[in-house]
């Protein structure tokens, strides 16, 4: 069923596109808005021979550098929703998973973007703007080995795409982020849709839970799997920690999460393999009396207005001084 939107008294009709050539040069031409500003694109198509990757060559890759210390590393692949799933959808993603868990194939891939990038004098510059950092390689290397995403995104939802996460969770529910971009023109003038906005791809799914029967689908396992000893370490004491200082506390797996629940959830934990993020819903200012050893990331006006509270991220690397974070998190939920 095709879709109308109307503004400002004009008629603009949802862009159905036959080739998937068309639709990736969509994207790629507006990156900066779909990505944002501080988002860099590597086009690889033009650059990789087409062994790389088991033959099989993303889209472009992405870069995620609004918080520098922080980045996301993203394979892009872009699809049709008239494309055959598990012909065609499936095949290709899960190429891109044993792609990452082969790690003589993701140093041959770190190798090739610092030379692309340290050949390229536009993308250069760009990369040291937006990172502050002199050392191409190293930041690469740190940024890939700690962030591994496969974002594919489409012109349509397919519904095969729930079961598929469901039943490959540690592949398709943890690697696998999906946007759906839309096109609507009237004329030459275009609006787009995006559903999820990408600044809260890595919070996407939390909601919040009401009643006293959480069956969470993804376990604390299936978090864990993956990080290293020290982010291993630093859970389990927090979670032993508060678990023993605040009665009826309630750690939910989901999807995206931990939640950390009493009456409400008030805090969110996500992992990845050498750092562990925590979302709390308190005024940034407050955290930051609270917090002296931990960086206290700013969360931008679009993901609070998507927590529908003030929020800021912990992010802890160390196991060391997280006395302060479980004061504040005891404080938070009272």
């Amino acid at each position: 069923m095709q879709t109308v939107l109307f503004k400002d008294n004009k008629r603009f009709i949802e862009t159905k596109f036959k080739k998937e050539e068309i639709f990736e040069n969509l994207i790629l031409a507006n990156s900066k808005v779909f990505f944002g500003a501080s988002s860099l694109i590597i086009d690889l198509k033009k650059k990789i021979g087409t062994q790389f990757l088991g033959g099989t060559i993303p889209d472009f890759f992405l870069m995620d550098l609004a918080d520098p210390k922080n980045p996301e590393f993203y394979l892009v692949e872009v699809e049709l929703s008239s494309h055959d799933f598990f012909r065609h959808i499936f095949p290709q993603i899960t190429k891109f998973f044993a792609f990452f868990k082969n790690p003589a194939s993701l140093n041959e891939l770190i190798e090739k973007i610092y030379n692309i990038i340290s050949s390229d004098q536009e993308l250069k510059t760009e990369f040291y703007e937006k990172t502050k950092r002199k050392e191409i390689y190293k930041y690469i290397k740190d940024m890939m080995e700690n962030s591994q995403n496969i974002l594919l995104i489409l012109d349509e939802n397919k519904k095969e795409l729930p079961e598929i996460v469901q039943t490959y969770t540690d592949t398709w529910g943890k690697m696998v982020k999906t946007i759906i971009i839309k096109e609507f023109k009237n004329n030459s003038e275009s609006i787009y849709q995006m559903s999820p906005d990408f600044e809260n791809i890595e919070v996407i799914g939390i909601e919040e839970e009401t009643g006293d029967k959480i069956k969470p689908t993804f376990d604390e396992a299936f978090h864990l799997d993956g990080v290293n000893e020290e982010v291993l370490g630093i859970y389990n004491y927090i979670k032993d920690k508060l678990l023993s200082k605040i009665p009826g506390l309630a750690f939910n797996s989901q999807h995206y999460y931990i939640s950390i629940r009493k009456r409400k959830n008030f805090a969110y934990i996500i992992f990845r393999k050498k750092k562990i993020r925590i979302v709390v819903m308190q005024k940034e200012e407050l955290v930051r009396e609270k917090i002296n050893n931990h960086t206290v990331k700013t969360l931008s006006e679009g993901i609070q207005r998507f927590y529908n509270a003030p929020c800021c991220d912990i992010i802890i690397e160390k196991n060391k001084n997280l006395k302060e974070i479980i004061n504040l998190l005891v404080e938070i939920q009272k």
